[in-house]
């Protein structure tokens, strides 16, 4: 699929809704990324026009999911396909089930816990909040982390500016997570359970509008069709 080069959020988000998914970086064969259909100069320039500052206002705006979906690679999910992939890569089965199959780590199990207490928590009051603030417990965080997006249970919600006790901002902007369901809620999509049939179905019909055979062939091995 070729896709136009954008320069604004507005056409950013018509690129979303047209591929469907849209990884930040180059990650499907043959199918436009973010940073492939913007300059590279916009990128952390800190303006209206940087592809950095769009990541996090498509999941504020309800426009698209955002997380390590996929190969835990930064993949934007336009809004009309969460359910599809929320049911192809996520589970029905509850967190605890999970845990106590030993499907989940129980570092993710109690980080899920924490977020579902604190819907918009950002990282490192989750990582405190977690016990993990020490340097050691940092690959197991970022694991637990890595875990739950992949399995379509959690995203990035957005970013905050970390202030001290005066108010005032403190440092470098900080990842926010919400659960899947929380955030499809506040988007206004549909939380009713898709079978995987209708899933495959859906998704394989809407992503062939625009995707190369490249592209379905990728797709396919990751979502089954």
């Amino acid at each position: 699929m070729r896709q136009p080069m954008i320069d604004t959020y507005e056409e950013a988000i018509e690129a979303v809704r047209a591929c469907g998914i849209l990884p930040l970086a180059p990650l499907i064969p043959d199918h436009p990324s973010l940073s492939g259909i913007t300059l590279p100069e916009r990128w952390h320039s800190d303006t209206e026009l940087d592809p950095w500052r769009w990541r996090v206002r498509f999941p504020g705006d309800g426009i698209a999911a955002y997380g390590k979906f996929m190969k835990k690679k930064a993949i934007l999910v336009a809004s009309d396909l969460v359910p599809s992939v929320r049911s192809l890569l996520g589970s029905s089965r509850s967190i605890a089930q999970r845990y106590g199959d030993g499907l989940i780590s129980k570092a993710a199990k109690e980080v899920y816990a924490i977020i579902e207490e604190e819907q918009g928590i950002e990282t490192r009051a989750l990582r405190a909040a977690a016990g993990m603030k020490a340097k050691e417990s940092k690959k197991e965080f970022d694991q637990a982390l890595a875990e739950l997006q992949s399995g379509f249970d959690i995203v990035i919600s957005g970013v905050r500016a970390p202030r001290n006790e005066a108010g005032e901002v403190n440092g470098w902007n900080s990842t926010c997570f919400e659960t899947v369901e929380h955030w499809m809620e506040g988007a206004g999509i549909p939380l009713a359970p898709m079978s995987a049939d209708e899933a495959r179905s859906r998704l394989q019909a809407r992503l062939g509008e625009h995707s190369s055979p490249q592209a379905m062939a990728y797709f396919a091995k990751v979502f089954g069709f």
